[in-house]
């Protein structure tokens, strides 16, 4: 036995089991937010960092999601949306399918879900799904899901069952989940401090006013605070400048280091049309990576910045991927945990995040001009081409 090869692969392994443990998710019912459309979100961590987004044409619908760059024919999605407006994501459960077990490979969740965009309309559809797939499925995850005529839940699946949980039933009209199912048991699970931190911070928002697109990219995606520790590194002492070097753990931060993706999916209104339902994707680490909304109307024509180019990886991805390198300089043992905080902000307000961040409104305000008037006239062509070409140029002149 080759004792060096068996010692990295064990490495491998655990960092792999590590990466895979820290999704954060959402899903808020349009009683919920100021507009009334539904919203699913997901922010994901992984070892797979290279992400892409990627068109596919479906046996029923046509598809658009969040793929890794190395999987060149999208057999696995991790969050995406299809023509009919419904939209899936997962977030993986560790207190599911703890005392079962089942003669089907496990790690089965992205190409659940792709499985799921092919032919699923509505929620109704996915439960047929899942119980058609009893038995026959590799997957222990808290599936979320919107569609087209206001639906929104999860659904907490293991290999031979699941148990649904409405957003429209519940107190305030949005639910959260990490790396647990409240259906599971109370032995397992992970990321009990960034459910709690999440919670807080939909709690304060919700108090003050209903919840948003906004809200989630501005606040939710990019929280950096924790629960536990009751430390928000937005209020703490901004370091002199960019030289000055000053190290913050993430250890159960909703941002860590393993952060590959994130996407807010914004539904649509029973009398509107599926196709306006709205993927504000960020593809890279999210303190530095801005927006890039799209919709599966003229998918086929997705701006090439968020695709991959001759199976490269995407190029804000890639391009992200190269900043973020200098945010965490410490390559040895536990380094990937902690973040060169100046980097990213200082007092001389020349940050990477302090510069790109504020490069996001224009493309968020553009997008919502074009929504509210295909909201009355339908979704233009021309315009959504045009507005495609418009964001590859400035995400070419921002990175």
């Amino acid at each position: 036995m080759n004792i060096k090869k068996t010692v990295i692969g064990i490495m491998i392994l655990f960092a792999n089991f590590h990466f895979g443990l820290a999704c954060t998710s959402a899903i808020i019912s349009g009683s919920a937010t100021i507009d009334g459309r539904p919203i699913l979100w997901k922010h994901r961590d992984t070892g797979s960092l290279e992400n892409k987004l990627i068109f596919i044409e479906g046996e029923k619908y046509d598809l658009v999601g969040v793929a890794n760059s190395t999987d060149t024919t999208g057999e696995n999605i991790w969050m995406g949306s299809n023509e009919t407006g419904f939209s899936i994501m997962n977030t993986a459960s560790y207190n599911i399918n703890t005392d079962t077990t089942c003669d089907v490979a496990d790690d089965q969740e992205g190409i659940f879900m792709r499985k799921a965009l092919e032919i699923c309309s509505d929620l109704s559809d996915f439960e047929k799904l899942l119980k058609n797939s009893s038995g026959k499925r590799g997957v222990a995850a808290n599936f979320g899901v919107i569609d087209a005529k206001g639906g929104a839940a999860y659904y907490e699946t293991g290999y031979y069952s699941y148990k649904k949980y409405d957003a429209n039933l519940s107190k305030n009209g949005y639910l959260i989940r990490t790396n647990f199912s409240v259906s599971g048991d109370n032995e397992n699970g992970l990321g009990i401090i960034r459910y709690k931190t999440t919670s807080e911070l939909f709690k304060n928002e919700y108090s003050n006013n209903k919840l948003s697109v906004n809200f989630i990219l501005e606040k939710a995606t990019r929280n950096l605070k924790h629960s536990l520790l009751d430390k928000n590194l937005y209020k703490m002492a901004l370091p002199e400048n960019k030289y000055d070097t000053t190290f913050v753990c993430l250890s159960d931060y909703v941002v860590r280091s393993s952060t590959a993706s994130s996407m807010v999916i914004q539904g649509v209104k029973d009398n509107e049309n599926p196709n306006l339902t709205t993927m504000w994707t960020l593809l890279g680490w999210p303190l530095l990576t801005v927006v890039t909304p799209v919709w599966v109307a003229e998918a086929d024509k997705l701006p090439t910045s968020v695709i991959s180019v001759n199976n490269d990886n995407s190029f804000i991805n890639q391009s992200v991927l190269e900043l973020k390198k200098k945010c965490f300089p410490i390559k040895l043992g536990n380094g990937y945990k902690y973040l060169n905080f100046s980097v990213l902000m200082n007092r001389e307000n020349n940050g990477y995040m302090q510069t790109l961040l504020p490069k996001e409104k224009k493309i968020i305000n553009t997008a919502n001009k074009l929504l509210k008037k295909w909201r009355k006239k339908g979704i233009n062509k021309k315009e959504l081409k045009s507005f495609y070409e418009w964001l590859d140029e400035y995400i070419y002149e921002i990175y």
